[in-house]
């Protein structure tokens, strides 16, 4: 069985649009869009649950506290736009392992995840260092 080919949107379409979104977003509402800062933010939130009076302690919260807003629904709009695009193009699979790393890492899950979760990692480290 001859495995489908991917239909969804050109990658140069799809980086253009989001360019232009990126500076629509900053010419009309002066707000840069991203998402490490959502993934601090839902931290603060879900430690408040836990220890509010530490959350409260944080340097990084004192002029900001963790919650939701624009940017957080942003990341979220992410998650659900990318769902509804895979659905639309008829692509949408579970794979702990894709075929490509198969073809050249092998079949481990482990260690197709440990290397997800540090490169995640290291990416975010980067974003937060960079203030973003």
């Amino acid at each position: 069985m001859p495995e489908k080919v991917p239909k969804g949107w050109s990658p140069y379409l799809a980086g253009g649009l989001t360019g232009l979104l990126m500076v629509l977003s900053v010419g009309l509402a002066g707000k840069f869009f991203g998402a490490s800062t959502s993934f601090v933010r839902t931290a603060g939130m879900l430690e408040s649950l836990v220890a509010p009076e530490h959350v409260a302690d944080l340097a990084y919260f004192a002029d900001k506290t963790p919650k939701i807003d624009w940017q957080w629904m942003f990341v979220v709009g992410i998650l659900i736009g990318a769902y509804a695009a895979s659905r639309l193009f008829d692509d949408f699979r579970w794979e702990a392992v894709p075929p490509m790393w198969q073809a050249r890492f092998g079949h481990s899950q482990i260690r197709r995840h440990a290397v997800a979760f540090t490169g995640g990692a290291v990416a975010m480290f980067g974003a937060r260092l960079a203030g973003g």
